[in-house]
């Protein structure tokens, strides 16, 4: 068997990008330090190849679809740097413009991987805020996804659901968290305060659920709670959600530079919440939990099958519920809970995931 040449695609990639672009860049990382070649293909403001120590970067000239993101809009382009790059098997973390790939790569006996970074019934259903017609437009595209791509990788069993009925060979690959800079030792809570210190990390728009962070906090304040709520993060709806948590103790810090500076104000929070119901898996609650920090979660999606009793809380998604779990799990705060959060972070490592994901290219690219 030859070298492997694992060609990464992906959309909505972007200097201030979330979960899905730490997901692909630990990959890649992963299977260049494995030996293989990597080439990422995204969305960028002009056609640019680069060559770095961590593989080839292939930016696409592409339109802006947010003040954020940016898409490929011909997708025959990505399909032409992949004829130029020749992979043994491809890796699309994109159900939208780059899913023909999968087509591409099945009439060239070429690999396919599709990673499922979104359940898209639930997301498509909270960002219309509106579930009429999603289930049978999704479960068409999905379908149709299915066919054409060999396996479909998901990260949770939530996020498996999407997949229910497809025929699509579906295999379930956990991510990981770094833990070495997601570490208890960048920073603890102020021993000496009687508020509690909330965080939540995530993009401000409101299929991410960060209102109902807000509104958990507003509840907490409602009753009383010494709590202060710090949100991170950038998005359509940061207006809103100040006009929202009006004079409860909820403060906005805007986008955090830097994974370091992440862990460091995760380490110094009490309590984390990730209350998203629609989230596929939770990259912020591990790199919370790495922290040392517990966790409050919505008690569906895939975030919460992250969190068990010993390292966190859940409640049904809505304010009344989870201001309760927060609050049960203020009393439950201590160092053994804090050494606990980490012990179950570290059941999730990135070379594991990484060493899934090379199985899976390694089976079906078989080398150049």
């Amino acid at each position: 068997m030859g070298q492997l040449r694992i060609a990464q695609l992906a959309n909505f990639v972007g200097p201030t990008s979330g979960g899905m672009k730490v997901a692909i860049d630990q990959l890649g990382k992963g299977y260049v330090a494995a030996g293989a070649e990597r080439v990422l293909l995204v969305p960028g403001a002009r056609d640019l190849v680069t060559e770095t120590a961590d593989g080839i970067i292939v930016q696409v000239r592409s339109p802006r679809v947010s003040s954020t993101y940016r898409m490929v809009a011909r997708p025959w382009r990505a399909l032409d740097v992949l004829k130029r790059f020749r992979p043994t098997s491809v890796e699309c973390s994109d159900k939208w413009t780059l899913s023909p790939v999968g087509g591409w790569a099945r009439r060239r006996g070429v690999g396919s991987v599709l990673l499922s970074h979104e359940r898209l019934d639930d997301m498509l259903a909270g960002w219309l805020r509106s579930a009429v017609g999603v289930e049978s437009t999704v479960g068409a595209l999905n379908r149709r996804l299915a066919r054409e791509f060999d396996v479909v990788v998901v990260t949770s069993d939530y996020s498996a659901g999407d997949f229910e009925g497809t025929g699509a060979n579906l295999v379930k690959v956990p991510l990981g968290v770094d833990l070495d800079t997601f570490t208890p030792t960048v920073g603890e809570p102020d021993p000496g305060s009687a508020t509690t210190q909330l965080c939540y990390v995530g993009r401000m728009s409101h299929e991410k659920y960060p209102q109902l962070a807000v509104a958990t906090a507003v509840e907490l304040h409602r009753r009383g709670v010494p709590v202060q709520l710090h949100m991170y993060g950038t998005g359509p709806d940061a207006s809103r959600l100040r006009r929202q948590a009006g004079h409860a103790p909820v403060f906005f810090h805007g986008h955090v530079s830097g994974r370091g500076e992440m862990a460091r104000r995760f380490a110094r929070s009490h309590i984390s919440l990730s209350v998203c119901p629609t989230e596929t898996f939770g990259l912020a609650v591990l790199e919370a939990l790495a922290c040392g920090t517990p966790v409050v979660t919505s008690d569906r999606g895939g975030a919460h099958e992250l969190v068990d009793a010993t390292c966190g809380e859940w409640a049904p998604p809505d304010p009344y519920g989870l201001a309760d779990a927060v609050q049960r799990l203020i009393a439950r705060l201590s160092p053994g809970l804090r050494s606990a959060a980490r012990a179950r972070a570290e059941q999730f490592g990135w070379q594991r995931s990484v060493e899934a994901m090379l199985s899976i290219h390694s089976d079906l690219g078989g080398g150049l």
